[in-house]
């Protein structure tokens, strides 16, 4: 004849119940967000990926929302700033970057147009600091392997086709190119 065990009358595990749906999501919220700021919608996607039912995930994130703990805007410039940093990324890609983290069309609106008007490096004047980073790894090259490369590169940060092709061909020309003359206009 097999054992059953009978559930304990004293201790942690008899005293323990089912956890409350809440605190767990709420648990791993705050877990998240100790490891990396999230946008509202970046947690609400994490949060349904652990299973947590939408009604109890939207009641989490609300109270997230109210406390402080989830700002949307913040969010915003942080990534913004972050990413112009870093990467050197124009307004374009940065509002698909926006678009990706759920950040809503106005918030992203006014972060960028916060961007644009507020003070630092113009779109212009970081493409060239971009290209003449670049440029350095580039020696010997011939002269249009370089402008598309260089062009491409800017084109990926989300800069227009006329002003990389425009910044690239100005810094080849003001810096000697790769080595080769550089006849281009």
């Amino acid at each position: 004849m097999a054992y059953v065990a009978e559930p304990p009358h004293s201790g942690a595990a008899a005293e323990d119940a089912e956890p409350d749906a809440y605190e767990v999501a709420r648990a791993i919220a705050l877990r998240s967000l100790d490891a990396a700021p999230r946008s509202r919608h970046q947690l609400g996607e994490r949060l349904a990926r652990k299973g947590v039912d939408p009604e109890v995930a939207e009641r989490v994130l609300d109270r997230f929302t109210e406390v402080g703990l989830l700002d949307d805007a913040a969010y915003a410039r942080m990534l913004v700033s972050s990413r112009r940093a870093s990467r050197g990324l124009a307004p374009r890609a940065l509002a698909l970057e926006l678009r990706r983290a759920g950040i809503a069309d106005e918030i992203a609106a006014a972060t960028l147009t916060a961007l644009e008007d507020g003070p630092g490096e113009t779109d212009e004047e970081l493409a060239a600091r971009l290209v003449r980073k670049r440029l350095r790894s580039m020696r010997g090259l011939d002269h249009e392997v370089a402008l598309r490369r260089l062009v491409g590169m800017l084109a990926r940060k989300g800069y227009s086709p006329a002003l990389a092709a425009r910044v690239a061909r100005e810094i080849l020309r003001s810096e000697g190119g790769t080595g080769h003359d550089v006849n281009e206009d």
